[in-house]
């Protein structure tokens, strides 16, 4: 099949058919099976409002919980998940321990720990930083006085010594810390019934993690969950879901969960219009040639520094789009790759008019 037929499966497999009409609930939408990543400019909030009508609430929404979990990155999930998801994040061994940890793995076993070591030292560090609600800056100069030296670096900008960031992140939730929800900077605060830190690897919820990221993302080869998981291929291909089939996508070899394949082969046809943000569960398929061939375009929307919104259109992703506040108003830049008809044009407009509102603001303006 072509990479088409792949966009359509996974626009409606992620919810952006907007079938959940008439209501605000989240947690419910399959997004949630891998959660959705947060950050600046309200990130999971806009992923939602694409996804959902209505408003949309994360800060007080009692079934999700804003957490450090695949890669160190922030996301929502369902608090109902978190013992599995929080599971996935032990490294099966120690050469999965070094990849999540990437380069500064070395920096530990350098000094004679191992990866593993590293991870669960300053999870029980982290404990110990965050009995109640801290301030990030306060948690790591905490955690930094109670791990070794070899688990920190000298940052330049604040001249001074920090437990490494990356590990820092990635020990939150098996330390049994979250994020509170609409701080920044950061603040940190105990689960609430955590129990103690575990420390046995479990295989079974890192397929699951595999499973979701197939099911949504699917057709992908290892390599591209392993990518989500923040992980190796090696590592990955050892805990792969059982009922996989191949697929061959534009010649290239990709897999599937067996119950997904007749939904890959039969999408419904993907005529929407939609504003995605930056990081948008859309874009977090690691094989972007997929989701955009071109690689001049690709690199308008995946930037070093600043990823721009995407426009979604017809099954493709058309064009990006930025969006700045002038004071009650929220103005919109709208930058499509190719000619876009009227209508698109109109439900573009209207999608920006649900992001401002789902904001707070008042008022709207796009420019084209």
């Amino acid at each position: 099949m072509d990479r088409r037929q792949v966009l359509a499966y996974r626009i409606a497999a992620q919810g952006l058919h907007r079938e959940q009409a008439g209501t605000d609930t989240a947690a419910s939408l399959a997004v949630f099976d891998l959660g959705v990543q947060d950050g600046a400019r309200d990130v999971a909030l806009l992923a939602l409002t694409a996804r959902l009508d209505g408003t949309p609430s994360l800060v007080d929404d009692p079934e999700l919980v804003l957490v450090w979990s695949h890669r160190g990155a922030q996301h929502y999930h369902r608090r109902a998940d978190l013992p599995a998801v929080t599971r996935s994040l032990i490294p099966l061994n120690e050469a999965d321990a070094m990849a999540r940890l990437g380069w500064r793995a070395k920096q530990a076993t350098d000094a004679g720990m191992t990866a593993t070591d590293a991870l669960f030292t300053a999870a029980r560090a982290m404990r110990k930083a965050v009995p109640g609600a801290t301030g990030k800056g306060a948690a790591s100069t905490a955690i930094t006085k109670l791990v070794p030296e070899a688990l920190t670096y000298a940052c330049r900008g604040c001249q001074a010594t920090h437990i490494l960031e990356n590990l820092f992140r990635l020990c939150a939730l098996p330390g049994g810390v979250r994020l509170v929800p609409g701080e920044s900077p950061a603040v940190l605060a105990p689960l609430e019934g955590r129990g103690r830190i575990g420390t046995k690897p479990d295989p079974a919820a890192v397929t699951a993690t595999i499973a979701a990221y197939l099911a949504l993302h699917g057709p992908a080869t290892p390599g591209d969950a392993a990518g989500f998981v923040g992980t190796s291929a090696a590592s990955a291909k050892t805990v792969l879901p059982p009922d996989l089939v191949p697929v061959d996508v534009d010649g290239k070899r990709a897999f599937i969960a067996a119950e997904n394949l007749a939904a890959l082969e039969n999408p419904p046809e993907p005529d929407l219009v939609r504003l995605l943000p930056p990081w948008d569960p859309f874009l977090q398929a690691r094989d972007r040639a997929v989701l955009v061939p071109d690689r001049a375009l690709q690199k308008k929307v995946w930037r070093m520094l600043g990823n721009p919104g995407v426009l979604l259109a017809d099954g493709e992703i058309n064009g990006v789009w930025r969006s700045k506040t002038s004071g009650k108003r929220l103005d919109f830049t709208i930058s499509p790759f190719w000619t876009l008809s009227v209508a698109a044009r109109k439900a573009a407009e209207e999608e920006a008019a649900r992001i401002a509102k789902a904001r707070g603001f008042t008022d709207v303006r796009v420019t084209w």
